[in-house]
């Protein structure tokens, strides 16, 4: 049958529902529209702006009932760069959106009817992230600007002050885009493929107060380096290295392969639980470091590790979470893609004297496999965190070939989350399913699913 919706027609609709972007959800005649910035519970004029097969997506033109759970944005930018999806909600019913979103992929798609948890919120969810990612380009106009991308574009937006970015860090990133300005520098032109900056990043220990200073440019080196160190470092003491990263690909990826450290060690160290890590440009270190420890300590109290037990920390990054487990068991085998990540893993371990962890750089699919087919290694705990993408077959067959007493489970993704779990769910329990909003204001959520060995649950 024909779909009787069309574009550039208005209605007026009840959102009954949210989506897993945020996005508010209506029906019209039992076909699905989804609304960029409505909230479940409202009532909305809208214009159908974009019609598929199966579903639609409309914009509103006029709240006619609002919800008591909007809230007047702070941001004048939010709309467009995309990376506060939520901030037209009221916090608390942001992280109640996104427990639905999960219970409503574990409806659909697990045998196991799962109740999942309450998600834990951020006691204070402003300014939390560690590391800020600005582009620097030409506008339409030919002027150097820097700031974020518009959503699902590669137009630079320039942006007064962000809520979520570390306050001194978006400091820095002016005063280098100034200074490089000042002293007529050259910026990248990505639609020509020349000039010099593309990106300025800022990353930083919480607890240390260590900044680092990366340079993404599209070349060697630039004039004057020795001259903008001494003038960075008397400006921001608090930067303890920078680097040079050079990028001269066609490419959406910010880093490129090579690190030029021209100040400083090249890394920084922050503090999680009574641990200090080391972070080099390329390592992965959670966000949210406030959040990443109360998520690390939730899954080590569920592992209900002792000292027997061995574990295989499967993405492991630099170390996190294998450090965390160390104490507690008999011995931890950490395995990442990212050499350079091994490299400050195994520093890590030597860091906080810890001697009973093994690091393996390597495609998880194929280190998995010789630990466990060709070195007969066969752990009691599995931990997994893997990159949004999720675990691959052959991952989650050599798990079920040596079926570990307990699987922990964080994920940045629920839907490859719950993907997952019902490849296991026959031959494991799923005890239970903890989202931490590690994002605050965006549609993303962390979470730690507990499996157990069927029979096992003590």
């Amino acid at each position: 049958m024909d779909n009787k919706i069309k574009k550039n027609e208005e209605y007026i609709v009840d959102i009954i529902d949210n989506g897993i972007e945020g996005e508010g959800i209506a029906k019209i005649d039992n076909f699905t529209i989804f609304i960029k910035g409505a909230i479940k519970g409202e009532k909305v004029k809208i214009i159908i702006v974009k019609v598929l097969s199966s579903y639609a997506y409309g914009k509103i033109l006029e709240i006619i009932e609002k919800s008591d759970k909007r809230v007047q944005e702070d941001c004048s930018t939010y709309k467009r760069c995309g990376g506060c999806n939520l901030r037209h909600i009221d916090y608390d019913e942001t992280l109640e959106i996104k427990q639905n979103m999960v219970q409503n992929l574990v409806d659909k798609s697990l045998k196991t009817k799962v109740k999942v948890n309450k998600t834990i919120g951020m006691g204070i969810p402003y300014h939390y992230r560690n590391k800020l990612q600005y582009p620097v380009g030409i506008d339409k106009n030919g002027k150097p600007t820097m700031g974020v991308f518009a959503n699902r574009t590669h137009e630079i937006i320039e942006i007064d002050k962000c809520f979520i970015q570390n306050e001194n860090a978006e400091i820095i990133a002016k005063y280098i885009f100034n200074y490089w300005m000042k002293n007529n520098l050259e910026i990248y032109n990505e639609t020509i493929r020349k000039g010099l900056l593309r990106h300025i990043v800022v990353k930083l220990g919480l607890k240390t107060n260590e900044y680092m200073l990366i340079l993404v440019i599209n070349g060697d080196g630039f004039n004057g380096e020795t001259n903008f160190v001494k003038q960075i470092i008397k400006e921001f003491p608090e930067i303890k290295t920078i680097v040079k990263n050079v990028n001269t690909d066609n490419t959406n990826v910010i880093l490129g392969e090579v690190n030029k450290c021209i100040y400083g060690d090249g890394y920084i160290t922050d503090i999680l639980g009574e641990y200090t890590f080391r972070i080099s440009p390329h390592s992965f270190y959670q966000v949210n470091p406030i959040q990443a420890e109360l998520l690390y300590n939730i899954a080590i109290e569920a592992a209900k590790l002792d000292k027997n037990d061995v574990v295989f920390d499967l993405y492991c990054g630099i170390g996190t979470i294998s450090i965390f487990m160390a104490n507690f068991c008999k011995k931890v085998y950490g395995i990442e893609i990212v050499k350079e990540a091994i490299d400050m893993a195994n520093e890590n371990a030597n860091l906080n004297c810890i001697t009973n962890i093994e690091f393996f750089d390597g495609d998880v699919e194929y280190v998995l496999n010789e630990l466990i087919n060709v070195k007969k290694i066969f752990p009691n705990v599995i931990m997994v965190d893997p990159p949004r993408k999720g675990l691959d077959k052959v991952s989650i067959n050599n798990i079920l070939e040596i079926l570990p007493n307990r699987i922990i489970y964080i994920s940045c993704n629920p839907s490859t989350l719950i993907r997952d779990l019902s490849f296991l769910e026959n031959v494991y329990d799923i005890v239970s399913i903890q989202p931490v909003d590690m994002f605050p204001w965006t549609s993303h959520v962390e979470c730690c699913s507990v499996l157990y060995l069927k029979d096992s649950i003590q």
